[in-house]
């Protein structure tokens, strides 16, 4: 029982960390091992977000204007933390040539031109694939593909955190204290609850298994960048995690895209 109480508090301080949401207050040791619950922390996020895109589908008959709708209940939800990180990516990588200096703009709060140009790239993208996805599916099916794009995005971070070393050398970042190394154990569960909307999806609504094909190229897209990230700043930061959410969540409905067009 104990063990449970631990658990359910080390979750509810996963929530206070990623989202908006109100929670009790915890301690490091809990955020800690937070990370675990990232992809359950996606879950949530995703079912706002389909509850906002159903409630203004049927108001104003028009898919695109609830998936701007549904985004917009995310940011909020979420606090932009994410998109943060990969507006921040974008500057350091763009306008930086040495770790010091991407560090330096990555830490900067003014969002410059390359970061500008990456939000409204993937915003847009994102607007666009999820109207598509909900005038190809059923109202169900279109929900958990939802859903699922939020939690198995958040699985990718997480192997940075499990195989790679903290770049900055201050205690400054707003993620220091999610930067321990996550054991096996804590990257097995994220990888569980993150892929079980992938599951439901097939087994309950009887979607194409193609699905899981998703995980490749998002496995293959993190791995890439965890080089990028190693070569030109020895390692990962907070913003380099949320870089990776917001890439993986854009290729993952690239890729159910392209896979359910060639399998019908």
């Amino acid at each position: 029982m104990q063990l449970i109480k631990n658990e359910i508090r080390v979750f509810l301080a996963a929530v206070m960390f990623f989202t908006r949401i109100p929670v009790p207050h915890h301690n490091t040791a809990d955020l800690n091992r937070a990370s675990r619950y990232l992809p359950l922390v996606g879950i949530i996020v995703g079912l706002i977000g389909v509850f906002i895109f159903s409630v203004a589908h049927f108001l104003f008959k028009d898919s695109f204007i609830a998936a701007f709708l549904s985004l917009g209940a995310t940011l909020l939800a979420t606090g932009a933390f994410h998109e943060d990180g990969l507006a921040d990516v974008a500057d350091g990588f763009g306008g930086g040539w040495t770790k010091v200096r991407i560090l330096e703009i990555m830490k900067d709060s003014q969002v410059g031109a390359f970061g500008v140009i990456a939000l409204i790239i993937v915003i847009g993208l994102k607007i666009c694939l999820v109207a598509r996805f909900a005038d190809l599916c059923s109202s169900f099916r279109f929900g958990m593909i939802f859903i699922s794009a939020h939690s198995v995005s958040r699985i990718m971070p997480i192997f940075l955190l499990r195989f790679m070393q903290y770049s900055r050398e201050d205690d400054t970042s707003k993620i220091k204290p999610l930067a321990t190394k996550i054991s096996w154990s804590g990257l097995i569960c994220a990888i569980i609850l993150g892929i079980l909307p992938l599951f439901i999806l097939v087994f309950v609504f009887h979607f194409t298994p193609y699905v899981f094909l998703s995980l490749v190229p998002c496995g293959l897209l993190t791995w890439y960048l965890a080089r990028y990230f190693n070569k030109w700043i020895n390692g990962y930061t907070g913003d380099c995690l949320g870089a990776i959410q917001q890439l993986n969540e854009i290729l993952f409905y690239l890729s159910i895209l392209l896979f359910w067009s060639y399998s019908s």
